[in-house]
């Protein structure tokens, strides 16, 4: 039996498909170029860029800010204070935890701006001035409660922070309290040991 090719499509060739495809891929790349350029042109001037005021670890600091940046990027990248790590960049790992007005928050989900006029602590800031060490940090220390350390500063802080809100009265409410805080290398019972010998040591 002989088959037969199907006749061609009226209206429609190869040839003439893909020339149609080759002129709508370059209006849209001239589209695209069109918009990059426009965006490039829109785009704010660094001398336009917002300033804010900010307690840092005591000391006050005035920083100009690209509007998108946030507070995790501008400590780390415009402070240069790179204790406090960039983990998931979505809050979900603590890594980024630094005290904001008394209280734990995840820095990478805050932008720099909203932060203007705030009081700052981050991880070094927490050593005293002739160099001695926080309690926190001396207790992580002596527990063995890192191992990479990665998530140690961010750690530290949400568990001095834990002590202060009145959360650290037992392991279990422990444990809930700085559950915000991932450790991937797992040294959850040293981390819970080192809140509980500052806990104590202040007497309950």
């Amino acid at each position: 039996m002989t088959h037969k090719a199907p006749p061609p499509r009226a209206g429609l060739s190869r040839r003439s498909f893909l020339g149609t495809s080759g002129a709508v891929g370059a209006v849209l790349g001239v589209g695209t170029q069109s918009a990059v350029a426009q965006q490039s042109e829109t785009a704010v001037a660094f001398d336009a860029w917002p300033k804010i005021e900010l307690s840092v670890n005591g000391k006050h600091r005035t920083l100009t800010v690209e509007p998108r940046t946030t507070l995790v990027e501008a400590l780390r990248d415009t402070l240069g204070l790179t204790g406090t790590k960039i983990g998931c960049n979505q809050g979900q790992c603590g890594a980024c935890t630094i005290l904001m007005n008394g209280s734990r928050v995840n820095s990478c989900l805050i932008l720099a701006l909203s932060a203007d006029t705030a009081e700052i602590t981050t991880v070094e800031g927490l050593a005293n001035p002739d160099g001695s060490l926080h309690p926190m940090q001396t207790a992580f220390a002596e527990q063995d409660a890192f191992q990479c350390g990665y998530c140690t500063p961010g750690q530290i802080l949400s568990a001095i922070a834990c002590i202060d809100e009145g959360h650290a009265g037992s392991a279990d409410e422990i444990r809930e309290y700085m559950s915000g805080n991932l450790c991937r290398c797992g040294a959850y019972p040293n981390i819970v040991a080192a809140v509980e010998s500052v806990r104590n040591s202040r007497g309950g």
